[in-house]
């Protein structure tokens, strides 16, 4: 693969909104989970909430577009010069020349939770949610290429919590097709009812904060979060993407494949894709929701195929699970890795796994990271694996 230009990129989570934020919060183990404030207190679970939506007013020109997912998604292009940066890319290539890739999970299903809620004795929705734009999977998409003004082509990817890494793969394809030169990548998913209900309805959300790869874990906390990378044939890099694999294994609709077969497939292909050797990587950030068999699996993995100096973590603790904007939140926590010589440990886990290998750490560690690699996987299947470097060549 021909690596492409990391030119910019963001982050708002649980933990705070830019950059600096997050690289704070990894370093002084600063998580950002909370108690269960978002639904009925009935449901006991801890979530990483962002602070600020509900205040938040899109500006005039977007305001028909309006609601929680959509905010949180402006939220997070007013930091690191990011929306200035994808101006400059516009004026340099065009603004049909420029793609847009998000990934979420939810889109704006929490409106339309609100909308039905509120149903009027005609059985209609009320009239300040008869807005047919936030009500459909590519609502996220279509505000945000209005908040841009990216007249490129506009994708939305839905592979659950493998989304907003497949963007990436998929944005690769368009710029080395010669369809675009550029493209904005990212991720949103704020909570809403049909997630923590749903989750908890399958018995994986924890009562207590996550604790990945944690031999007493006991089940997954959703968060929310929004993040992009601006990717681009050239340019001034801060770093680099340098590989993606992807694979859909389809063994079971909410089950990791027993012996990890499709985790596997992606992990080979993007090592292939970015020529690269597993003794290469610094550190590899796990997709480790705290889940029991996910977590199993993924660490028989890693220890299988890493050696015992490659540094591994999950970084849920901090953010909590966010769904379709898990993929960008965990590319954008690998980019700070090589930006501030930081390796990650896992939040909140005190005794790790019998399954676990040398390779997971609890404690953070300040060491240089010039590759890294993050790992997300999806329901039914849907894995994607990606590396970045901090030079062209890995």
């Amino acid at each position: 693969m021909t690596p492409l230009a990391v030119t910019a990129f963001t982050a708002t989570s649980a933990v705070g909104s830019g950059n600096d934020a997050h690289a704070q919060a990894l370093a002084s183990g600063r998580g950002g989970l909370r108690r269960n404030d978002f639904t009925s207190h009935e449901l006991q679970t801890w979530i990483g909430r962002v602070e600020g939506i509900e205040a938040l007013r899109l500006p005039t020109q977007l305001a028909g577009c309006d609601c929680r997912n959509n905010r949180l998604a402006w939220q997070g292009l007013q930091q690191d010069g990011f929306r200035d940066a994808v101006r400059r890319s516009i004026a340099r290539h065009g603004a049909t020349r420029v793609a847009l890739v998000l990934g979420t999970s939810t889109s704006s299903i929490g409106a339309t939770e609100e909308a039905y809620a509120r149903l009027g004795a005609d059985g209609q929705f009320p009239a300040d949610m008869r807005r047919p734009e936030i009500h459909t999977p590519h609502s996220l998409g279509h505000f945000v290429a209005q908040a841009l003004g990216i007249a490129g082509p506009c994708v939305t990817v839905a592979t659950a919590c493998s989304s907003s890494a497949k963007v990436f793969a998929q944005a690769e394809r368009l710029i080395r097709l010669g369809l675009v030169d550029a493209a904005v990548v990212g991720g949103v998913d704020t909570l809403c009812g049909s997630a923590l209900f749903g989750f908890n309805s399958l018995e994986l959300i924890s009562r207590e904060p996550c604790r990945p790869f944690d031999q007493a874990r006991s089940g997954i906390s959703l968060g929310e979060a929004a993040g992009y990378v601006l990717l681009e044939r050239s340019g001034d890099a801060q770093a680099w993407f340098v590989g993606h694999g992807e694979s859909s294994d389809a063994y079971h609709m909410s089950s990791p494949h027993p012996q990890g077969l499709g985790a596997r497939l992606a992990l080979q292909d993007a090592l292939a894709r970015a020529a690269i050797a597993p003794g290469d990587i610094q550190y590899i950030n796990l997709h480790g929701t705290a889940s029991q068999k996910n977590d199993e699996v993924e660490a028989a993995l890693i220890a299988e195929i890493f050696p015992p100096e490659v540094a591994a973590s999950s970084t849920k603790g901090w953010t909590g699970h966010t769904l379709g904007a898990a993929g960008i939140i965990e590319a954008v926590i690998c980019l700070l890795s090589m930006r501030h010589a930081l390796r990650p440990g896992t939040l909140n886990t005190t005794s790790l796994d019998a399954h676990c290998g040398p390779q997971i750490r609890i404690h953070t560690e300040h060491s240089p990271v010039s590759t890294a690699l993050t790992q997300s996987f999806g329901f039914g299947g849907n894995n994607c694996v990606l590396v970045f470097a901090s030079s062209a060549r890995a």
